[in-house]
């Protein structure tokens, strides 16, 4: 008589590969050519960027055309950050089943007709409104593209793939962020907003035409898509970024206070200012990258913030004269860039089956530390001036080096998520 079949046991889930580690066998959606997708990512992180950072350069002209104050035009920007923090997250569980192609090409699609109806809106409030339309099309777009390219590019090239994706946002800052400047001198902020529109459309049909199809995690249901809500150490690290950026966009959006004396007001020498950052922010982005994938997102991210709190206690002492204040921006730029992609990568890590989630979750995460740190730097700003404004956002930067460290040390070996791999 034949012996009974025996089920043989499901095997035991696998855990995430390391840096480096080709054992854990193929991952569903790798691509070869990941590079070049993510360099396609990049063009819509690039009209995501300009358009989340062009509007600072025109304030004044839209003050004056809309008839209020220069503090009200600038709530262009935080309802802009403000929207993009809230819908991130929803967005990204409402879209997760899509297929990534769709979602980033839907939210290319949001984000150009909340710039048409900018630029066609006749007063403040309707410009508010269509302002937080564009807002909520950059935040789909960002997480999708980061979770899209951590799939194509598979575990072994997560940070490089993801710090092609953010050369599209640094190198807007660059070259985006000026160019629309210049035509909003020029022709007006409407004629800045309608070159918005022809870079998302752009921007969309490079998508759409170059971008492989990726398929979403549509097997999911919706409270397995939140699961890494429940999950701490998703929730720490979120917590880690909100401090973090917090302290990065202090100083950068009061930049041209904290510099003044370096510049003298002159608007030039300021441009010449931020187009340094901008530029060293891009490379610390490339080379934070490839150091992430080689050595691990967390001792990156250790180093990197243990040094730019650093950098941050010595600007008092350098922003005195343009020869000593251009490489404190230089090394600040650079360190502040460098977190951006080993951040991402470490959530994404926590949470791989839940990449677009999490990715949207970052995404919040950072627009709403760019919102307190307006609030922040100008509560201090009043009372202080500019010149403690480093000091005091090297204090979160400093703490977050500190508790990655200590999240680090405090880890166990073991399977950390499901490693099963989903946009």
């Amino acid at each position: 008589m034949s012996r009974p079949s025996r089920k043989a046991p499901p095997p035991a889930p696998a855990d995430p590969a390391p840096p480096g580690d080709t054992a854990a066998g193929p991952e569903p959606g790798v691509s070869a050519r990941w590079r070049a997708h993510a360099a396609v990512l990049a063009f819509g992180t690039f009209a995501v960027g300009t358009d989340a950072f062009v509007i600072a350069g025109v304030l004044p002209d839209i003050a004056d055309s809309l008839g209020v104050s220069v503090a009200a035009a600038g709530q262009l920007v935080t309802v802009f950050s403000l929207a993009y923090a809230a819908s991130a997250p929803v967005l990204g569980v409402l879209t997760a089943g899509w297929s990534r192609r769709t979602a980033l090409v839907v939210a290319l699609a949001v984000l150009t007709a909340g710039n048409v109806l900018t630029a066609v809106a006749p007063n403040y409030p309707l410009v508010l409104g269509a302002r937080a339309v564009a807002a909520m099309g950059a935040a789909l777009y960002t997480a999708s593209a980061t979770a899209a390219a951590a799939t194509l590019a598979g575990r072994r090239h997560h940070g490089k793939a993801i710090a092609v994706v953010m050369l599209g946002l640094t190198s807007s800052l660059v070259l985006g962020t000026p160019i629309g400047t210049v035509i909003g001198g020029a022709f007006g902020w409407r004629a800045t907003l309608w070159f918005l529109v022809l870079a998302g459309v752009a921007a969309a049909v490079v998508v759409a035409v170059r971008l492989p199809p990726l398929a979403g995690a549509a097997s999911a249901g919706l409270r397995v898509r939140l699961t890494p809500l429940t999950d701490r150490r998703v929730l720490a690290a979120l917590g880690r970024t909100l401090l973090v950026f917090t302290g990065v966009y202090v100083p950068y959006t009061y930049l041209s206070a904290v510099y003044e004396p370096a510049t003298g007001g002159d608007s030039g020498m300021l441009a010449i200012f931020l187009l340094v950052f901008g530029a060293a922010g891009t490379a610390g982005n490339l080379v934070a990258g490839t150091l992430a994938d080689r050595l691990g997102a967390t001792r990156v991210i250790v180093v990197a913030t243990s040094l730019l709190a650093a950098a941050l206690l010595t600007v008092p002492v350098l922003r005195g004269s343009a020869v000593a204040a251009l490489p404190a921006v230089v090394v600040v730029g650079f360190l502040s860039f460098s977190i951006t992609t080993p951040q991402q990568q470490e959530i994404i890590a926590l949470a791989p089956a839940a990449r677009s989630v999490v990715a949207s979750l970052y995404q919040s995460a950072l627009y709403l530390a760019i919102s307190l740190s307006g609030i922040v730097g100008g509560l201090a700003l009043a009372p202080l001036g500019a010149g403690p404004l480093s000091p005091l956002a090297a204090i979160p930067v400093l703490l977050t080096a500190l508790t990655t460290h200590r999240a680090a040390r405090r880890s166990t070996p073991g399977p950390t998520a499901n490693p099963a791999a989903g946009p």
